[in-house]
Protein backbone atom coordinates (compact mmCIF):
# COMPACT_ATOMS: atom_id res chain seq x y z
CA UNK A 1 0.00 0.00 0.00
CA UNK A 2 1.35 3.48 -0.80
CA UNK A 3 2.46 5.46 2.23
CA UNK A 4 -0.06 7.97 3.47
CA UNK A 5 -1.00 9.92 6.57
CA UNK A 6 -2.59 7.52 9.05
CA UNK A 7 -3.08 10.26 11.63
CA UNK A 8 -5.15 12.72 9.61
CA UNK A 9 -8.94 12.48 10.06
CA UNK A 10 -10.62 10.80 7.06
CA UNK A 11 -14.19 11.41 5.98
CA UNK A 12 -16.32 9.52 3.48
CA UNK A 13 -18.47 11.86 1.37
CA UNK A 14 -20.99 10.77 -1.24
CA UNK A 15 -20.19 13.54 -3.71
CA UNK A 16 -17.84 13.99 -6.68
CA UNK A 17 -14.33 15.04 -5.67
CA UNK A 18 -12.14 17.33 -7.76
CA UNK A 19 -9.81 20.24 -7.11
CA UNK A 20 -11.62 23.40 -5.87
CA UNK A 21 -14.94 21.56 -5.49
CA UNK A 22 -17.09 22.48 -2.49
CA UNK A 23 -18.74 19.55 -0.71
CA UNK A 24 -21.56 20.28 1.78
CA UNK A 25 -21.46 18.37 5.07
CA UNK A 26 -24.50 16.70 6.58
CA UNK A 27 -25.42 17.20 10.23
CA UNK A 28 -23.63 14.08 11.49
CA UNK A 29 -20.43 14.95 9.64
CA UNK A 30 -20.53 18.50 10.92
CA UNK A 31 -21.01 17.25 14.48
CA UNK A 32 -18.19 14.75 14.12
CA UNK A 33 -15.70 17.32 12.83
CA UNK A 34 -16.76 20.19 15.08
CA UNK A 35 -17.82 18.57 18.36
CA UNK A 36 -16.00 15.23 18.40
CA UNK A 37 -12.71 16.17 16.73
CA UNK A 38 -13.05 19.86 17.67
CA UNK A 39 -11.85 21.07 14.29
CA UNK A 40 -12.62 24.59 13.11
CA UNK A 41 -12.64 26.37 9.77
CA UNK A 42 -9.32 26.06 7.98
CA UNK A 43 -8.41 22.71 9.49
CA UNK A 44 -7.57 20.02 6.97
CA UNK A 45 -8.93 16.49 6.64
CA UNK A 46 -8.78 13.73 4.03
CA UNK A 47 -11.93 13.06 2.00
CA UNK A 48 -12.81 10.09 -0.22
CA UNK A 49 -15.93 8.80 -1.96
CA UNK A 50 -14.93 5.35 -3.15
CA UNK A 51 -14.66 6.57 -6.77
CA UNK A 52 -12.29 9.54 -7.13
CA UNK A 53 -9.42 8.64 -4.83
CA UNK A 54 -8.45 10.50 -1.67
CA UNK A 55 -8.21 14.28 -1.42
CA UNK A 56 -6.87 16.82 1.01
CA UNK A 57 -9.68 19.16 2.01
CA UNK A 58 -10.13 22.23 4.19
CA UNK A 59 -13.08 22.75 6.52
CA UNK A 60 -15.32 25.73 5.75
CA UNK A 61 -17.90 27.36 8.03
CA UNK A 62 -18.34 30.13 10.55
CA UNK A 63 -20.02 28.74 13.66
CA UNK A 64 -19.61 25.07 12.75
CA UNK A 65 -18.15 23.02 9.90
CA UNK A 66 -20.65 23.06 7.05
CA UNK A 67 -18.57 22.23 3.95
CA UNK A 68 -15.25 20.98 2.65
CA UNK A 69 -13.18 22.75 0.03
CA UNK A 70 -11.24 20.16 -1.97
CA UNK A 71 -7.57 21.09 -2.34
CA UNK A 72 -5.49 18.37 -3.97
CA UNK A 73 -5.46 14.63 -4.49
CA UNK A 74 -3.30 12.62 -2.11
CA UNK A 75 -3.93 9.13 -3.55
CA UNK A 76 -5.54 7.90 -6.78
CA UNK A 77 -8.47 5.50 -6.64
CA UNK A 78 -7.53 1.86 -6.23
CA UNK A 79 -9.48 -1.31 -6.86
CA UNK A 80 -10.27 -4.05 -4.39
CA UNK A 81 -9.76 -7.71 -5.33
CA UNK A 82 -12.91 -9.39 -6.65
CA UNK A 83 -13.62 -11.06 -3.31
CA UNK A 84 -17.14 -11.51 -1.94
CA UNK A 85 -17.55 -12.50 1.69
CA UNK A 86 -20.68 -14.66 1.99
CA UNK A 87 -21.85 -15.36 5.53
CA UNK A 88 -24.67 -16.43 7.79
CA UNK A 89 -25.49 -13.32 9.85
CA UNK A 90 -24.66 -13.11 13.55
CA UNK A 91 -26.29 -10.98 16.21
CA UNK A 92 -25.53 -7.36 17.03
CA UNK A 93 -21.96 -6.64 18.13
CA UNK A 94 -20.48 -9.80 16.65
CA UNK A 95 -21.96 -8.96 13.26
CA UNK A 96 -20.51 -5.44 13.53
CA UNK A 97 -17.10 -6.93 14.30
CA UNK A 98 -17.30 -9.40 11.43
CA UNK A 99 -18.26 -6.72 8.90
CA UNK A 100 -15.47 -4.42 10.05
CA UNK A 101 -12.85 -7.18 9.84
CA UNK A 102 -14.02 -8.29 6.40
CA UNK A 103 -13.52 -4.73 5.17
CA UNK A 104 -10.08 -4.50 6.76
CA UNK A 105 -9.21 -7.80 5.05
CA UNK A 106 -10.09 -6.33 1.64
CA UNK A 107 -13.49 -7.83 0.81
CA UNK A 108 -15.14 -5.96 -2.06
CA UNK A 109 -18.70 -7.17 -1.37
CA UNK A 110 -20.68 -8.58 1.56
CA UNK A 111 -23.52 -11.05 0.99
CA UNK A 112 -25.56 -12.28 3.99
CA UNK A 113 -27.20 -15.68 3.40
CA UNK A 114 -29.85 -17.37 5.51
CA UNK A 115 -29.27 -21.02 6.37
CA UNK A 116 -31.17 -23.50 8.51
CA UNK A 117 -29.09 -22.72 11.60
CA UNK A 118 -28.60 -18.99 11.05
CA UNK A 119 -28.81 -17.20 14.40
CA UNK A 120 -30.20 -13.88 13.17
CA UNK A 121 -33.06 -13.93 10.67
CA UNK A 122 -33.30 -10.12 10.47
CA UNK A 123 -30.32 -8.15 9.20
CA UNK A 124 -29.92 -4.39 9.41
CA UNK A 125 -28.15 -3.69 6.12
CA UNK A 126 -28.01 0.06 6.81
CA UNK A 127 -26.05 -0.66 9.97
CA UNK A 128 -23.79 -2.95 7.95
CA UNK A 129 -23.17 -0.16 5.43
CA UNK A 130 -22.34 2.25 8.26
CA UNK A 131 -19.79 -0.24 9.59
CA UNK A 132 -18.30 -0.59 6.10
CA UNK A 133 -17.83 3.19 5.84
CA UNK A 134 -16.44 3.49 9.37
CA UNK A 135 -13.90 0.72 8.78
CA UNK A 136 -12.82 2.31 5.50
CA UNK A 137 -12.45 5.73 7.14
CA UNK A 138 -10.36 4.38 10.01
CA UNK A 139 -8.10 2.07 8.01
CA UNK A 140 -7.11 4.19 5.02
CA UNK A 141 -9.23 2.17 2.59
CA UNK A 142 -10.30 4.01 -0.57
CA UNK A 143 -12.98 1.71 -1.97
CA UNK A 144 -16.37 1.08 -0.36
CA UNK A 145 -17.51 -2.54 -0.37
CA UNK A 146 -20.97 -3.32 -1.68
CA UNK A 147 -23.52 -4.59 0.86
CA UNK A 148 -26.21 -6.89 -0.54
CA UNK A 149 -29.59 -7.68 0.96
CA UNK A 150 -29.88 -11.05 2.74
CA UNK A 151 -31.16 -14.00 0.74
CA UNK A 152 -31.60 -17.75 1.34
CA UNK A 153 -28.47 -19.78 0.69
CA UNK A 154 -30.24 -21.76 -2.04
CA UNK A 155 -31.12 -18.58 -3.93
CA UNK A 156 -27.60 -17.24 -3.67
CA UNK A 157 -26.18 -20.46 -5.10
CA UNK A 158 -28.69 -20.44 -7.97
CA UNK A 159 -27.82 -16.83 -8.89
CA UNK A 160 -24.05 -16.71 -8.45
CA UNK A 161 -21.79 -16.67 -11.49
CA UNK A 162 -20.73 -20.26 -12.08
CA UNK A 163 -17.23 -19.24 -13.19
CA UNK A 164 -16.34 -17.82 -9.77
CA UNK A 165 -14.41 -19.93 -7.28
CA UNK A 166 -16.55 -20.85 -4.25
CA UNK A 167 -14.43 -21.42 -1.14
CA UNK A 168 -16.73 -23.32 1.18
CA UNK A 169 -15.33 -23.32 4.72
CA UNK A 170 -16.62 -26.48 6.38
CA UNK A 171 -15.75 -27.70 9.86
CA UNK A 172 -16.69 -31.22 8.72
CA UNK A 173 -14.08 -31.26 5.94
CA UNK A 174 -10.89 -33.30 6.22
CA UNK A 175 -8.14 -31.22 7.79
CA UNK A 176 -5.40 -30.56 5.25
CA UNK A 177 -2.95 -27.76 4.56
CA UNK A 178 -5.38 -24.93 3.63
CA UNK A 179 -2.69 -22.81 1.97
CA UNK A 180 -1.72 -25.68 -0.33
CA UNK A 181 -5.37 -26.35 -1.15
CA UNK A 182 -5.84 -22.71 -2.10
CA UNK A 183 -2.64 -22.70 -4.14
CA UNK A 184 -3.93 -25.68 -6.12
CA UNK A 185 -7.13 -23.73 -6.88
CA UNK A 186 -5.32 -20.62 -8.15
CA UNK A 187 -6.25 -21.32 -11.77
CA UNK A 188 -9.97 -21.29 -10.92
CA UNK A 189 -10.01 -17.86 -9.27
CA UNK A 190 -9.65 -15.70 -12.38
CA UNK A 191 -13.34 -14.74 -12.48
CA UNK A 192 -13.57 -13.85 -8.81
CA UNK A 193 -13.83 -15.54 -5.42
CA UNK A 194 -16.74 -16.15 -3.05
CA UNK A 195 -15.73 -17.10 0.52
CA UNK A 196 -18.56 -18.76 2.45
CA UNK A 197 -18.69 -19.02 6.25
CA UNK A 198 -21.69 -20.73 7.80
CA UNK A 199 -23.49 -20.19 11.09
CA UNK A 200 -22.34 -21.24 14.56
CA UNK A 201 -24.34 -24.46 14.28
CA UNK A 202 -22.73 -25.38 10.97
CA UNK A 203 -24.44 -26.37 7.74
CA UNK A 204 -27.35 -28.79 7.51
CA UNK A 205 -26.55 -31.95 5.54
CA UNK A 206 -28.81 -30.96 2.67
CA UNK A 207 -27.05 -27.59 2.50
CA UNK A 208 -23.66 -29.28 2.47
CA UNK A 209 -24.81 -31.60 -0.32
CA UNK A 210 -26.06 -28.64 -2.35
CA UNK A 211 -22.79 -26.78 -1.85
CA UNK A 212 -20.68 -29.71 -2.96
CA UNK A 213 -22.66 -29.88 -6.22
CA UNK A 214 -21.64 -26.35 -7.17
CA UNK A 215 -19.06 -25.88 -9.95
CA UNK A 216 -15.59 -24.63 -9.00
CA UNK A 217 -16.06 -25.40 -5.30
CA UNK A 218 -13.19 -25.78 -2.85
CA UNK A 219 -14.20 -27.33 0.45
CA UNK A 220 -11.80 -26.02 3.06
CA UNK A 221 -11.15 -26.89 6.70
CA UNK A 222 -9.66 -24.10 8.81
CA UNK A 223 -7.46 -26.31 10.96
CA UNK A 224 -8.14 -28.86 13.71
CA UNK A 225 -10.17 -26.58 15.99
CA UNK A 226 -13.75 -25.34 15.65
CA UNK A 227 -13.84 -21.55 15.43
CA UNK A 228 -16.60 -19.13 16.14
CA UNK A 229 -18.02 -17.67 12.96
CA UNK A 230 -16.44 -14.23 13.37
CA UNK A 231 -13.03 -15.80 14.07
CA UNK A 232 -13.43 -18.08 11.04
CA UNK A 233 -14.11 -15.00 8.90
CA UNK A 234 -10.77 -13.46 9.81
CA UNK A 235 -8.88 -16.75 9.39
CA UNK A 236 -10.45 -17.59 6.02
CA UNK A 237 -10.06 -14.13 4.50
CA UNK A 238 -6.44 -13.90 5.67
CA UNK A 239 -5.66 -17.23 4.01
CA UNK A 240 -7.43 -16.32 0.78
CA UNK A 241 -5.82 -12.89 0.54
CA UNK A 242 -2.37 -14.34 1.21
CA UNK A 243 -2.58 -17.11 -1.40
CA UNK A 244 -5.06 -15.82 -4.00
CA UNK A 245 -5.61 -12.15 -3.20
CA UNK A 246 -3.60 -8.94 -3.13
CA UNK A 247 -1.51 -9.43 0.01
CA UNK A 248 1.36 -11.02 -1.87
CA UNK A 249 1.30 -8.62 -4.82
CA UNK A 250 3.66 -5.64 -5.03
CA UNK A 251 1.97 -2.23 -4.88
Amino acid sequence: MPSHDFRAPRLFVDAPLAQDARVPLDRDQSNYLGNVLRLAAGAEVLAFNGRDGEWQAAIEGRKRPDALVILQQTRPQDRLPDLTYVFAPLKHARLDYMVQKAIEMGASALQPVLTRFTQASRVNTERMRANVVEAAEQCGILSIAAVAEPMPLERFLSQRVAGRLLIFCDEAAEVQDPARSLQNARGEAAQGIDVLIGPEGGFAEEERTLLLRQPRTLRLALGPRIMRADTAAVAALALVQTVLGDWGKPT
